[in-house]
Parts: structure tokens; C-alpha cells; sequence
């Protein structure tokens, strides 16, 4: 072998053979184990190079099944400075869209949910906890809180058939949006909606939504920074 780090040598035997067609789009790589032993190195070793592949986006780590090549385009993709229906997005991939509602119930507004939505502390507020699915995949795990004033009927809603943001727009006609988008380390209640392995990375987008002047709700979206990505696009005069 060469001299180059081990870690990279083993990364650089799996791109190979899934440069060469060895392992196609959709092969289950060999396991960590057997790689340890082919290459007589540590575990450690070998999870890094498997880790900077997931990374990258040429594999996709899916707990309990194994380790898969993915294709270029694997990764869902939201436009950044829009807000699009999930749903309709992941259809027009050529996708399977489902969803599992977590929660959907009243609330008390506290000191931050108070400061999120722009009301007073102790006000009435409507949230909802749903897990978005590509092909049973979860995508994104949507926290969000909705004014009750400006949405009365949030909660009769089944969002197993449309989703929160449907409901918004055609109810609540959008005006103004803010996003704010960070790498975090996903807790445990996250990573497990999302099926993320220990070390994947996680994407939150922070978004708060406006109906003329009225500030109508605020949103906490996860998702998997292997299998997502925000894009955006400007204009320039």
C-alpha cells in the first residue's frame, strides 16, 4: 500500500470501485468489519473513510441495512429563498411521498415559543410534529408552531393528506418569509426520527412565515445533511 493515510487508502479502493462499476448505484458496500479485516487496520480507520464518503454524498449510511452507493442526484434539494409544499416536491422527483403526524395540539405559549411567534406569554398556540418521507425515507422533521388567532382550524386539519404548509398558503396567504439555516449535532429524539447514524450531519432550517403584517407561524425543519441540500438563486441587475 502506499503512504498515504490508511483512511484514505481505503476510501480511495471504495470510489474505485464505484468509479469502475464494481459497486453501482444502490450496492450495499461491503461491511466495516470486513473492510477491517481486508485491510488489517482499525474499525476507526475504516469508519472515517466511509464517513467522508457519506459526507461527499456517494454513499448513504442507512442504520440497521447497511451502507449504499448513491447516485449524483440522491440528495433532496429545497429551494432556499422560496417555500415549496415537501409533497409537491418530492412528486415531481419521481418520488413516493407519505408523512407520520407525531403531534398536533394546543398549547400554552412560553417565554421562547412567546418571542418566536411574536405574542404574549401564556397565549393560546397550535403546534403539529411531522416526520416527511421520500420512498419511507424521512427527509425532514417539521416542528412547528402556528398562531391560533390567525389559524383557527389548524388542528382539525389531517395533515396526513395535506400538509402544513398547504394549509398556510391557502389560507394564510405568504408575504414575507425569514430563513435561517445551521449545521447542528441532532439530539437524540432527532436522530432517531430521522434514522440518522451517530456521526451524520444535520441540517436545520429555522423559518418564520407572514400573512400581510401578521407573523402566522414559526418552524423548526431537520433534515439529513446526507440526503438534503438548500439551494438558491438570484438575480442580479
Amino acid at each position: 500500500m502506499s503512504q498515504s493515510p490508511l483512511y484514505l487508502q481505503i476510501k480511495r479502493y471504495i470510489a474505485d470501485q464505484i468509479d469502475n462499476g464494481l459497486w453501482p448505484v444502490g450496492h450495499r458496500i461491503t461491511t466495516e468489519i470486513e473492510l477491517t479485516k481486508q485491510f488489517n487496520v482499525s474499525r476507526m480507520t475504516v469508519n472515517k473513510a466511509i464517513r467522508d464518503l457519506v459526507t461527499e454524498g456517494r454513499l448513504l449510511r442507512r442504520p440497521r441495512l447497511g451502507t449504499f452507493v448513491c447516485a449524483p442526484d440522491d440528495k433532496a434539494e429545497s429551494p432556499l429563498l422560496d417555500i415549496r409544499n415537501i409533497a409537491k416536491e418530492v412528486e415531481q422527483r419521481g418520488k413516493t411521498y407519505s408523512s407520520k403526524v407525531i403531534k398536533q395540539i394546543a398549547l400554552t405559549a412560553d417565554d421562547a415559543v412567546a418571542m418566536k411567534l411574536g405574542v404574549m406569554f401564556g397565549s393560546h398556540v397550535f403546534y403539529s410534529e411531522i416526520i416527511h418521507f421520500e420512498d419511507k425515507l424521512p427527509i425532514q422533521l417539521e416542528m412547528r408552531w402556528v398562531n391560533a388567532h390567525y389559524a383557527p382550524n389548524y388542528l382539525e386539519q389531517d395533515f396526513s393528506q395535506m400538509t402544513p404548509n398547504q394549509y398556510l398558503s391557502e389560507n394564510c396567504p405568504l408575504s414575507a418569509i425569514e430563513h435561517t439555516v445551521e449545521a447542528i449535532v441532532a439530539g437524540d429524539a432527532v436522530r432517531a426520527a430521522l434514522r440518522l447514524a451517530v456521526s451524520e450531519p444535520c441540517l436545520l432550517l429555522n423559518r418564520r412565515t407572514w400573512s400581510d403584517d401578521k407573523l402566522v407561524s414559526t418552524a423548526l425543519l431537520y433534515h439529513p445533511g446526507t440526503r438534503y441540500k438548500l439551494s438558491s438563486k438570484v438575480l442580479l441587475s
